[in-house]
């Protein structure tokens, strides 16, 4: 299965499109990355070339995205809510979701009568800023989805030079370049990918074409947008300006986020997911594209493989103005013969904060000289045994550039420290908001959230943001997901969602330091 704005392996492949297949023989095929070679010499493949059929594209069912749409909520459109969540494939699939659905009208249609503007609304346009979510980029056009600037199909083909007729099919040339992103042109088409092998002297075919077909592409699932809650901010709307933001002077934000290892990620233990939403192509465009939209000054990452991060991460979120550390954990998870190791990455905004000292902690070697100095011998194989889990911590020390505004020094450096640790949602302590939805997802007994890890076999709260009271002051939280939302895909990780965690956001205030 192909989604908008997954990139391809298809380097040595021509890829082309042709009209929308019968759902009968819509059947996904996997082209996996490690499959594709690529020889040396150019010389030794022809005809790489990419094309699509331009003809009418297929709606499909926002659940179920591999099948055809059959039923569309009018509420929806009436709400402005993106004509793509209005789709179902059948009454039992738009039955089972109407409740996920009446959330969606009543938010929607709250933020239009917050916002005063029916032309730019919460869950539609992003952009114009003052909408109340914070990842605008999430739910943005389908044009973008999951793309980056980076992305180059290569040269645009002029049409219809590029055609082809096959056994009564037409397909169009979009492109020939080492790899291909499908766009938004591509949704409800069907990608075929061909590969011509010719002798690097003479340039004389060898055999005949070899071609694969994808099922048919699908557009980026849009998660429901998460806004910002004020917790002791007069701004009680909730409003907040993502796009043109600048922060209160003293204030940044801290995200926290397990994004679910590849190594972890697999069909036997998440078999609910759909396999093309659990590969790690299409999650790493997906956790991109939501790390992104969070717009976090600090983004505290755990489970992180460390070829992800000098590979995709850092490079990625360079792009976007961030600096990243990184610390691996010290058991290694082997794949076949590649090695991947994941652990704690931090990356932190340029243009607010710069780096001063890193420092990395294995519990490992605390646990061992923990037990060396007062556990007595003859317990200490126990004791290790409960105490050594292989986690590490990644301390960043960091000066902050929005200076010292409000203290007595104006001169002081203003330093902060940050722990990515595993596992790493700022405790609600006094919080002042009156949204009846959000108290819901809260545990009352311990006003913690209900769950941050939510799978089929376990839902809880295993992640935090701790922070210390005396320095700082909660601004904001992000708004929490809703289990009964989650569980029309099972669980966690979904096509929408490419974690089993939820990401956690927290807004701070740095307090005025007193003179001692």
């Amino acid at each position: 299965m192909c989604s908008c704005g997954a990139p391809m392996a298809a380097s040595p492949l021509k890829m082309c499109l042709r009209p929308s297949l019968s759902m009968d023989t819509l059947c996904g095929i996997s082209v996996a990355e490690s499959t594709v070679i690529w020889p040396d010499n150019p010389n030794m493949l022809a005809g790489m070339k990419y094309r699509i059929q331009s003809d009418r594209r297929v709606a499909v069912c926002s659940v179920h995205p591999t099948e055809q749409a059959a039923i569309q909520c009018l509420g929806c459109l009436k709400s402005k809510i993106p004509v793509a969540k209005s789709y179902h494939c059948s009454a039992k699939c738009f039955s089972d979701a109407w409740q996920h659905h009446k959330v969606l009208h009543e938010r929607a249609l709250s933020a239009l009568n917050e916002i005063g503007n029916d032309e730019e609304e919460l869950f539609g346009r992003f952009g114009s800023g003052n909408t109340g979510a914070i990842n605008a980029s999430l739910s943005g056009s389908t044009s973008n989805i999951g793309q980056s600037s980076s992305v180059n199909n290569g040269p645009t083909p002029v049409y219809p030079t590029g055609t082809e007729k096959n056994s009564g099919e037409t397909w169009f040339e979009v492109g020939h370049s080492r790899t291909y992103t499908p766009t938004a042109d591509d949704i409800g088409h069907v990608l075929r990918l061909e590969c011509i092998a010719v002798d690097s002297e003479t340039r004389v075919t060898v055999g005949a074409p070899t071609s694969i077909m994808t099922s048919r592409v699908i557009p980026a699932p849009m998660p429901t947008p998460r806004r910002l809650i004020p917790v002791n901010s007069a701004d009680v709307m909730g409003h907040y300006d993502l796009d043109n933001r600048n922060s209160s002077f003293g204030t940044f934000t801290v995200l926290s986020y397990n994004i679910l290892a590849d190594t972890y990620a697999t069909s036997d233990t998440y078999s609910y997911c759909p396999t093309w939403a659990l590969s790690w192509p299409y999650r790493r465009q997906n956790l991109l594209r939501e790390i992104i939209g969070y717009h976090a000054d600090i983004i505290c990452l755990q489970e992180v493989q460390s070829n992800h991060f000098d590979e995709f991460f850092a490079p990625e979120l360079d792009k976007h103005g961030y600096q990243g550390l990184f610390k691996k954990r010290t058991t290694e998870v082997y794949m076949g013969n590649l090695q991947s190791i994941d652990g704690c990455a931090t990356f932190f905004r340029r243009d607010k904060f710069s780096h001063v000292k890193k420092y990395e902690v294995e519990f490992n070697k605390a646990a061992q000289s923990l037990t060396d100095a007062i556990i007595p011998a003859a317990q200490r194989k126990v004791a290790l045994t409960r105490l050594i889990k292989d986690n590490i911590a990644l301390i960043a020390v960091l000066e902050a550039k929005f200076g010292s505004h409000g203290t007595d020094n104006p001169s002081k450096r203003q330093l902060l420290c940050v722990v990515s640790a595993y596992s790493s949602f700022a405790r609600m302590v006094g919080a002042g908001y009156d949204l009846d939805h959000q108290r819901r997802r809260m545990d009352p007994a311990t006003n913690e959230p209900l769950f941050t890890n939510c799978t089929r076999d376990f839902t809880g709260t295993i992640d935090y943001i701790f922070y210390t009271a005396d320095s700082l002051t909660v601004d904001s939280l992000l708004e929490l997901l809703d289990e009964d939302s989650l569980r029309k895909d099972t669980a966690l990780p979904s096509p929408e969602w490419s974690s089993d965690h939820i990401a956690l956001l927290a807004e701070f205030r740095c307090k005025p330091r007193v003179r001692r």
